[in-house]
């Protein structure tokens, strides 16, 4: 049964372009869809970062103010920088400060990490 999946894989794939092609208004629904898809990812993630917080808020609250602001600073910073990505990759200019600044917020989570670690906050 398994040596047949690449071919219906193929062939389920090719009947979703066939119907988006020659059903009218197909490339509106497939966006549409899409953007369904898209809002129920971003669902999950904020479900999946609101468990975590709920099941790690003492060891966040044991941070401290100074590294639980930085935290969620860096976070913030590494959210908004990615969502900026398209925009800030049409100059060269831009593109350096893309990485650096995500570095920055590497070095920040990494600062964080060890510093969590040695219990040296």
């Amino acid at each position: 049964m398994e040596r047949y999946a690449p071919a219906r894989n193929i062939a389920i794939i090719a009947a979703i372009a066939a119907a988006v092609y020659l059903i009218p208004r197909g490339g509106q629904v497939a966006s549409t869809v899409g953007g369904v898809v898209s809002v129920a990812f971003a669902a999950a993630i904020a479900y999946f970062a609101g468990r975590m917080y709920m099941e790690h808020r003492v060891s966040l609250y044991s941070l401290g103010d100074r590294l639980r602001a930085l935290l969620y600073g860096a976070v913030a910073v590494a959210v908004v920088t990615i969502a900026a990505e398209p925009r800030m990759w049409q100059t060269g200019v831009g593109k350096v400060v893309w990485f650096i600044i995500l570095g920055a917020v590497v070095y920040a989570l990494l600062y964080i990490y060890r510093a969590a670690r040695s219990n040296s906050y």
